[in-house]
């Protein structure tokens, strides 16, 4: 097949999408297929990434709150490049107004939208919770509800990587959702990489010995990832017994962070490792993983994590909840740092052992998500709603 992926969240500047987008790039073709991603940008432009796969963009104005993405906002030239592309199977990757430019493409494609972001977690449940139930914050978000609903006429798959995305949205009156969870890096994250020695070093940076816990946060320094909420937790937690953390990330709320540590020597902010096998070695050199953010449509480190045989302390809610499944890790209630740091303690009393089974990897997930494009292609569209 010919896939086309509208992606409107992809930046070079980096992010998972962006990582998603290349794994894609570099695995579809040896599984036979042909990948094309448009993406918005300053100028026409094509990308050749190997035999079988492209990037394309299209002028695009800047994105005013965020200057390192774009947006589609030329429907007609978009349109005008899928007839020129003739795509067998057609992908938008945002719920927002790509997705409506994509459904309303007149050609025979069927298409699937991937649920790449949740804005009703990141956002409406994220600042409203506190004071108002779920229903009734879905009450009054009625009309993005609607237009979910009217986007998921419109493909032929709705796909998510968690099963709770999945099931709310099915709840929600979504229609043509399913589930394809997504995997981790093959051959990159295992239990072997684990190095006492480098755990020893990690901990001494945190001014505690090897006697300690170590636990380990990964991802955006932003605020939808609750990072204050990990600190104040785990803080808590230390005054029960020894534990440091150490957080990978970059982004905004650096600063914030920083202020919420507020000089605990235990707790250390550290710049994003980019080698991959070194960042999978501190990985799986640490004690435990914590997240704080329910907002998750997948939960990457946390894939990472349960793929290195590292227990995960996750939200009970958004896609980081499903790696702690099966023993790999324990869940507390999201939103809420007390309940954050009695499952810190609560895990290091008693520790999974891993290895734990059922990760997948992108090959697999890759795999099975376009041999369900294979078959709705063999069955043909769903009547088209425009």
């Amino acid at each position: 097949m010919r896939i086309v992926d509208v992606c409107a969240f992809f930046t070079p500047h980096g992010g998972g999408v962006k990582t998603y987008i290349e794994q894609k790039l570099a695995l579809g073709p040896s599984l036979g297929h042909e990948i094309v991603v448009l993406a918005p940008g300053d100028a026409y432009k094509i990308s050749e990434r190997g035999p079988g796969a492209r990037l394309i963009t299209l002028p695009s104005p800047r994105f005013p709150l965020d200057r390192k993405y774009w947006y589609f906002s030329d429907e007609a030239a978009l349109h005008a490049e899928l007839d020129r592309l003739q795509p067998d199977f057609l992908e938008a990757s945002s719920p927002w107004r790509s997705a409506s430019m994509v459904a309303r493409w007149p050609g025979a494609a069927p298409r699937a939208l991937v649920m790449h972001a949740d804005p009703l977690s990141a956002y409406a449940y994220r600042w409203l919770e506190p004071i108002l139930s779920r229903q009734a914050i879905d009450r009054r978000f009625e009309p993005f509800w609607s237009h979910l609903r009217t986007l998921g006429a419109g493909f032929d798959r709705v796909i998510c990587a968690s099963a709770e995305l999945r099931d709310r949205l099915a709840a929600g009156g979504v229609p043509n959702t399913v589930l394809h969870p997504m995997g981790v890096d093959e051959g990159i994250f295992s239990p072997a990489r684990r190095d006492p020695a480098l755990r020893a070093q990690l901990l001494d940076l945190c001014h505690l010995p090897p006697e300690a816990a170590l636990l380990i946060g990964v991802g955006r320094l932003s605020p939808e990832k609750r990072w204050p909420l990990v600190v104040d937790a785990v803080t808590a937690a230390g005054t029960k017994r020894p534990i440091g953390l150490v957080i990978l990330g970059a982004g905004s709320q650096k600063r914030r962070i920083a202020r919420q540590i507020a000089g605990n020597p235990h707790i250390r902010l550290l710049t994003p490792v980019r080698d991959r096998a070194k960042f999978a070695t501190i990985l799986a050199s640490a004690d435990a993983m914590i997240h704080g953010c329910e907002a998750e449509t997948f939960g990457m480190g946390a894939a990472e994590a349960r793929a290195s045989g590292v227990p995960v302390i996750v939200p009970d809610r958004g896609g980081a909840a499903d790696h702690a499944a099966g023993g790999a890790g324990i869940t507390y209630r999201a939103g809420d740092a007390t309940a954050a740091a009695k499952a810190v303690l609560r895990l290091l009393r008693r520790p999974p052992q891993g290895p734990f089974p059922g990760v997948l990897t992108m090959r697999d997930h890759f795999a099975a998500l376009f041999a369900d494009y294979a078959e709705v292609l063999a069955r043909g569209r769903i009547p088209h709603v425009a």
